[in-house]
């Protein structure tokens, strides 16, 4: 007898957490996400995307609308969501206290994208592996560089709910969490419900809680479930990268943010709970736990780097987007707002004779404040 549905979706559940999963969830890959849709094309229509270009490519149109056409994955029927958690505390010295949490370990893209390869694959191979070949089971492995609303599509199968802060929140474990996806043609149980995924049922989970509006150093946020990015100081340290310098006016804000920032899920009640139950877990092995190369580092140090030390810093680190550059830049301004007087030499060294004009300009902001605090 052949298996049931049923049974697939379990066996899928089981797969996708034997392989370190820690939360997954289905949903109907044919489900219409029109209000999502809409919602992501006023934010591009603002001009909010900023400097990501490729946030308003037009031929990524259909892929955000449609799971089973073409552009992903033709006839699909279900889409698998999971996430991976990634430690709240772990840290190791300066530097990895100053990058937001996911990226103080291994690039999360690798190792990811690896156990979704598996997961596809296993869901392949329970799906009439033998049988016609119109008939034979397709499924292809997502992450975050592909054109699809993931976390639209996490809440619809009930992996979680969208909070004020436009983050994927699993209850009972919070948001400190990387997502992927398998889109298929087997047929899957979805494990939500639709009608949760609503702004108005977002609304309800959070209540009339707003500490992570109130708490962004920056005030990206225009109202809830609403980020401005060109004002988040993820996208200045990482995103913004060589394109221009970091607006004087946001510098003083980005505070000792090296890289990222988790302030608006660090005051989240959902994560304080979360957090203290990961604590007493050990992040051994853990790809997400900081590299041991932070803990050699000092920030002065990253304003003078050259090409070949930078390549073995930034090897297989989150890190390596921002740019050696665009790192340089970032610690000047952590280094300005610390106002520590021991930094004026390792600054005006840079100020001086940096090869990126950005680093030099950066730099001399950072001297001058500093000497203002004197």
């Amino acid at each position: 007898m052949a298996p049931s549905r049923v049974s697939f979706s379990d066996q899928v559940v089981t797969e996708a957490k034997r392989l370190g999963f820690d939360a997954v969830a289905i949903a109907d890959a044919r489900e219409p996400i029109e209000q999502d849709v809409a919602r992501y094309e006023s934010f591009v229509d603002a001009g909010m995307h900023g400097a990501m270009s490729w946030l308003a490519t037009p031929e990524n149109a259909r892929a955000r609308t449609r799971l089973d056409g073409d552009e992903i994955l033709e006839g699909a029927r279900s889409i698998v969501c999971v996430a991976r958690r990634y430690p709240r505390d772990a840290e190791n010295g300066e530097v990895s206290r100053s990058i937001a949490r996911y990226a103080r370990g291994r690039d999360y893209h690798k190792f990811l994208r690896k156990r979704l390869r598996r997961l596809a694959t296993f869901i392949r191979s329970i799906g009439a592996p033998d049988g016609p070949l119109r008939e034979r089971v397709h499924a292809r492995p997502l992450l975050d560089e592909e054109p699809i609303l993931e976390r639209a599509w996490a809440a619809r199968a009930g992996l979680g709910f969208v909070g004020k802060n436009g983050m994927l929140i699993v209850p009972g474990a919070g948001s400190m969490f990387m997502l992927g996806e398998v889109v298929t043609t087997l047929e899957l149980r979805p494990t939500g419900r639709p009608s949760l995924a609503s702004l108005t049922g977002e609304a309800e989970r959070c209540g009339s809680c707003t500490r992570c509006l109130d708490a962004c150093p920056t005030g990206a946020f225009v109202r809830p479930f609403v980020l401005d990015p060109r004002r988040c100081i993820s996208y200045l340290t990482i995103e913004l990268q060589q394109r221009g310098a970091i607006p004087v006016e946001m510098r003083e804000s980005i505070g000792t943010h090296l890289f990222g920032c988790d302030d608006c899920q660090t005051v989240c009640p959902f994560n304080a709970s979360a957090g203290a139950r990961a604590s007493t877990e050990s992040v051994d092995g853990d790809p997400f736990a900081p590299l041991a190369r932070w803990s050699l580092v000092r920030l002065e140090e990253l304003l003078s780097i050259d090409d070949a030390t930078w390549d073995e810093w930034s090897e297989g680190s989150p890190l390596r987007r921002a740019g050696r550059a665009g790192l340089a830049r970032n610690a000047a301004i952590v280094l300005g707002n610390r106002g520590e007087a021991s930094a004026l030499p390792a600054l005006q060294k840079a100020a001086a004779h940096h090869e990126d004009a950005t680093v030099r300009e950066t730099a001399r902001w950072a001297i001058q404040r500093i000497q203002q605090k004197e």
